[in-house]
């Protein structure tokens, strides 16, 4: 160990009692209530990855997680017992290296810089704890690109300030805490701000819970890793002005902005957060995602939809909170719904996962003042294979048969199983029992349906492409929109709504919709 270092010593052991706690929470997942002596918001979700959503009275009204700036970020003034103390001058990356594994280490007051390269980062080993004191920022000063390195697991970051990791434009699609996308990383209590790339990447068994993620260059958060992370959880977080480079506008339909994005994640929990203000959508699940619960979450006031789900499955969307999304990009979008939810080419399918697989639930939310309601939609030209598709990835239902090459064939995509297998289909989703409220004269003179705004629906396109695409014509339009098992039922409509159905763009009046051929919206009612 470096000399002038310190070891804290003997005291109150506050570790123990953390590791006290846990255990009690994991004891007591399947149910809200906290253990003796923390509070409910501690106690953490609602179960963890792979646990049913749990019944709630109404969407949040108040912020779920008002985090940023709050005393909850304050670590403990004292060093807590064993911990190695780390001043401001000290050498964080040379004393970590020397550290054996499942070292705790308290950062007193201060900025503490990590070297004078780019790529000067701390590689943490297996089970380290970093601790910040009231006042301890990790400051990459615009020089350093990623705060936390390496492949070491079940590492936890807490009460800790990371900033400035990268300029604006620096670090697309990184993370700058776990940029390698380790397994098993609690972050939590901690302020990620003002750093380029998403302020966390999520790696399997990751737990990010009571953070501050705030004003990153591109995302809040990212789950991503080689292969796919697993078993993730995002609890109680701020996730606010993320996107600072509005990356979308330099690099059109990249799909790469908002406040934070799923990539290929097979069961997450979401839940308790507050997502608002972020350039772009505020929460995006892209590509075979599976088994995700979205419970009590409030999202608003993002610049694009407050949820995307996209070429993903088996999801339950229950109990949130969307209040005037879409308000930037619907405007500008006027020949294309931007709705508070968008269902893209996603649906449930048991062969994904059991885990939400009979049916993709989208229930017991509020909608208010968005540019939009929720939009199932299915574009016909997109199927593993189609060049109408930008990933070279295969669905998830039969992916040792239905691949990206065997569904690229031609002489392949007309015939059984590639047919059915090679897509993603909007099947499935069931939108009950939620309240949708709309006050164009919140939303400006533009909310207009001209503009496409105050809309749902499930519809698609007239599919063109490619040539040898057994999905040309009105195949898809007809398959979403009375074929598939979409279906709204039990829903209270406050305001104009409109409805589409079968093309993008066809409207259906409020009687139209709840009669012959699409008999939506049974038991539901209009205020």
């Amino acid at each position: 160990m470096p000399p002038g270092l310190r070891i804290s010593r003997p005291g109150l052991p506050m570790l123990g009692w953390v590791g006290l706690v846990l255990v009690l929470v994991a004891a007591l997942a399947a149910v809200r209530t906290a253990p003796a002596g923390s509070s409910a918001d501690d106690a953490g979700p609602s179960g963890g990855p792979g646990a049913a959503p749990t019944a709630r009275a109404e969407a949040p009204r108040e912020p779920p997680a008002p985090v940023c700036g709050s005393d909850s970020l304050y670590g403990p003034a004292e060093p807590p017992d064993g911990a190695v103390v780390v001043e401001p001058d000290d050498d964080l990356p040379l004393v970590v290296s020397e550290s054996p594994p499942g070292t705790t280490f308290w950062l007193a007051p201060g900025r503490h810089r990590l070297g004078e390269t780019a790529y000067d980062s701390v590689r943490p080993h297996d089970g380290d704890t970093f601790i910040g004191a009231p006042g301890a920022v990790l400051d990459g000063a615009g020089t350093n690109l990623y705060a936390f390195t390496g492949a070491a697991a079940d590492v936890r970051v807490a009460h800790l300030t990371v900033e400035g990791f990268g300029g604006r434009l620096d670090n697309r699609n990184q993370g700058v805490v776990n940029h390698d996308s380790a397994p098993g990383w609690v972050v939590e209590h901690s302020t990620l701000r003002r750093n380029g790339g998403a302020g966390v990447f999520l790696g399997s068994g990751a737990v990010v819970r009571h953070n501050c993620l705030t004003e990153n260059g591109q995302y809040g958060f990212s789950a991503f890793s080689p292969g796919g992370p697993r078993d993730v959880v995002l609890h109680h977080n701020e996730i606010s002005h993320n996107n600072t480079a509005d990356w979308e506008r330099r690099i059109p339909t990249c799909g790469c902005t908002g406040g934070g994005k799923f990539w290929a994640t097979t069961q997450a929990v979401i839940t308790d957060n507050w997502v608002h203000h972020n350039t772009g959508p505020g929460l995006w699940a892209d590509n075979n995602n599976t088994g995700f619960t979205i419970e009590g979450n409030l999202v608003e006031h993002n610049d694009a939809e407050g949820l995307v789900y996209e070429t993903s499955y088996n999801a339950a969307i229950v109990g949130n909170a969307f209040v005037g999304n879409g308000t930037v990009k619907g405007p500008r979008n006027p020949g294309f719904p931007t709705p508070a939810i968008y269902v893209s080419e996603s649906g449930a399918d048991p062969r994904a996962g059991r885990l939400h697989g009979e049916a993709l639930v989208i229930s017991g939310n509020r909608f208010t003042d968005n540019w939009g309601g929720v939009a199932v939609w299915e574009n016909a030209d997109r199927y593993a294979g189609s060049p109408a598709n930008p990933t070279q990835d295969g669905t998830l239902v039969n992916p040792e048969v239905a691949t990206f090459e065997t569904c690229a064939d031609p002489d392949l995509i007309g015939e059984d199983p590639y047919y059915d297998d090679c897509r993603w289909k909007s099947q499935h989703v069931h939108v009950h029992d939620n309240l949708f409220e709309l006050d164009p004269t919140a939303l400006g003179p533009q909310c207009t349906p001209e503009k496409i705004c105050g809309v749902n629906g499930a519809f698609s396109n007239f599919g063109t492409y490619p040539p040898h695409s057994p999905f040309q014509g009105t195949v898809v339009e007809t398959a979403v929109t009375l074929e598939q098992d979409n279906r709204w039922w039990d829903n209270t409509y406050r305001g104009p709504w409109l409805f589409m159905a079968m093309e993008a763009g066809r409207f259906v009046t409020w009687a139209q919709w709840r009669s012959e051929p699409y008999l939506q919206d049974a038991g539901s009612s209009t205020e």
